[in-house]
């Protein structure tokens, strides 16, 4: 949506206009605007940057719009007039359509709707190259596009239109067929249109597409639809037997005026996941289990974090916890992912999204951090909400999205362990055992396939980890050349001067997870040794074995600082916890490290660790 055909060719300078636009008379902060620009990771010059974006930004507009981007501390506001964007009419019309449904003007309040929706071309903010700006505010967009669409549906309903209405909503349920909300419209203007049976068969089809994607049942509403058409409580109905009734309750709770009232929304936003790993069944009870517990002690939130290296199945675990849980978060379910430790989401522009998302007009959305953290608070205290945070970097990022006590569950995922959060339940999450790897294995390609090479296919397992995304990459590739034998994929694998690009389908690989925990490694002090510097020398080494006495014997370094450092590899998933006192690095683990190693230039068996592993 953007304001009468203004273009920006430079990309940096179209985020800035689009966050101007986003959040037009009102100040949005330099710092936002950063955020935005570098994708939540602005380099040290980023105000001064801004400001200069800013500059040619007005001087691109001309003298005249270029007066509207004023400076205000601690950053710009653009004036715009509510008609002169897209965005600025489809608020209108929608606090229009309000007013008139409280009014009791369906007719007028549809038509408005209907105003409202025409203003959309495609999908908003494509062309903006901000991942960080398309998260926070294009996901709002389209998430208020659809619900102006089902207020206009509940109008139409109203006005007893349902057969006018069953082609539109056969096109959206099939583009959102997990959306409930829509399934339940569709259902019920097909049986006023006399189609019980193809109404009640579209909710056994939902059905069985919630199960078997979700792991969970159609929600009470959905049921409360599809008893009333069993019990013919909503006879089928023409426009000419029945007299609209003079309200529209349903269209009085709009989110313009309804966020501090009883008709606040219920996001329902929790994504899609792959079918259940057997293996992580005792997991997922355990976690179901300290989740549907009691309450948690008053002034606190019941917590739980999943944790564990990358592409052992965290998101997922966490995932199936939360759709077995929807009913029990009557309030609603936000999820967000917080982008982990290579490009962290701050914790601003997610509460700006929670925000919007349970109902609060941008416009009074805080501009100020700790204002929008107390207002989350006070909008999730007292409520039954389940949030979960996936990838979470550290406590700090979480601490702000923390939902206000009273009935509410948080449900995190983070490759640390986030010890100082506290009163949080953790699960560590490990990587499968053989048993649990074949499994996994012989479900992706058939069992048979497995059971006539069981040698290879424990080869190639050995060399994934177990690590359920390494697994999946190997079997998907095994899957698409079914010309190759299993022993000729672990020959490769074996084979492979890089074992990582082998382990590597479409846009999926092990190597982006690993260099994730490299970066975000924990330095020790300038009195310490580097942690990075150990694993180059052990990819240097070829070896998968140290101990921290023989590392301080050749670093000249005390045992205390050479375990601090190999602690912290242990911290970042990037070497095995010490048996007997020896620090192991897997497969996996090994390729990664020569490839460091061979990147920084570090001959193999050239650093001096190398004689000590």
């Amino acid at each position: 949506m953007n304001a009468r055909e203004v273009h920006v060719s430079a990309p940096r300078q179209r985020v800035v206009m689009a966050a101007l636009l986003l959040n037009a008379n009102r100040v949005i902060s330099v710092d936002r605007i950063a955020e935005y620009v570098w994708d939540g990771a602005p380099p040290p010059s980023a105000a001064a940057t801004v400001r200069t974006y800013v500059m040619r930004l007005r001087q691109a507009l001309g003298e005249h719009a270029s007066a509207r981007i004023l400076t205000r501390a601690p950053g710009y506001l653009l004036e715009l007039g509510e008609h002169e964007s897209d965005l600025g009419q489809f608020t209108a019309h929608r606090r229009r359509a309000a007013e008139l449904a409280e009014r009791g003007d369906l007719e007028g309040s549809s038509a408005e709707l209907s105003k409202s929706l025409a203003l959309w071309r495609e999908e908003p903010l494509a062309d903006i190259p901000s991942r960080t700006l398309r998260d926070v505010e294009g996901r709002y967009l389209q998430e208020l596009r659809l619900q102006t669409m089902e207020l206009r549906f509940d109008a139409e309903l109203a006005l007893l239109r349902h057969a006018e209405l069953v082609p539109e909503l056969w096109r959206l349920v099939r583009k959102y067929p997990l959306r409930e909300a829509l399934v339940g419209k569709l259902m019920l203007a097909m049986f006023r249109s006399g189609r019980q049976s193809e109404a009640l068969g579209l909710y056994q089809r939902t059905r069985v597409l919630l199960v078997e994607q979700l792991g969970a049942e159609p929600s009470s509403d959905l049921c409360e639809v599809q008893q009333h058409i069993l019990s013919a409580h909503d006879r089928p109905r023409t426009p000419a037997a029945a007299t609209p009734p003079p309200t529209a309750p349903v269209l009085v709770a709009a989110p313009t005026t309804s966020w501090k009232g009883p008709g606040r929304p219920s996001p329902a936003q929790l994504p899609s996941v792959p079918p259940l790993l057997p293996a992580h069944a005792g997991p997922l009870a355990r976690l179901e289990r300290f989740l549907s517990a009691s309450a948690a002690s008053a002034g606190t939130v019941a917590t739980a974090v999943v944790t564990g290296r990358g592409g052992v199945g965290k998101s997922a675990l966490a995932l199936h916890a939360a759709h077995a849980l929807r009913d029990r978060s009557m309030d609603g379910q936000l999820y967000a992912d917080l982008g982990g430790g290579s490009r962290p989401l701050s914790s601003p522009a997610v509460l700006l999204r929670f925000l919007a998302d349970l109902g609060v007009p941008r416009c009074e959305i805080p501009t100020e951090e700790s204002e929008r953290e107390s207002l989350y608070r006070s909008l999730t205290s007292g409520r039954r909400l389940l949030v979960v945070l996936d990838n979470a970097h550290s406590t700090a990022q979480i601490r702000p999205l923390i939902p206000g006590s009273g009935g509410s569950r948080l449900l995190i995922t983070s490759r640390r362990r986030l010890a100082d959060l506290e009163g949080a339940h953790t699960l560590l999450l490990s990587p499968l055992d053989e048993a649990g790897a074949l499994e996994l294995l012989g479900s992706i390609v058939g069992p048979a396939r497995v059971g006539a090479e069981p040698r290879a296919a424990r080869t190639v397992l050995t060399l994934c980890a177990g690590l359920p995304l390494a697994i999946r990459i190997a079997g998907t590739r095994l899957l698409e050349r079914p010309h190759w034998s299993i022993g000729d994929f672990a020959r490769r694998l074996t084979q492979a001067p890089h074992l990582l690009d082998e382990l590597r389908t479409g846009d999926l690989g092990v190597r982006p997870g690993l260099d994730a925990d490299l970066d975000g490694l924990r330095r020790t002090g300038s009195t310490g040794v580097d942690p990075a510097e150990v694993f180059i020398a052990l990819g240097a080494a070829g070896t998968g074995h140290t101990s921290s006495g023989r590392a301080a014997m050749l670093l000249g370094c005390s045992e205390a600082k050479a375990e601090e450092a190999l602690d912290a590899l242990v911290e970042a998933h990037l070497l095995h916890p010490p048996r007997a006192g020896r620090y192991r690095l897997d497969a996996l683990l090994q390729a990664y490290a020569g490839e460091r190693a061979q990147a920084a230039g570090v001959p193999q068996h050239g650093h001096p660790l190398v004689r000590a592993v």
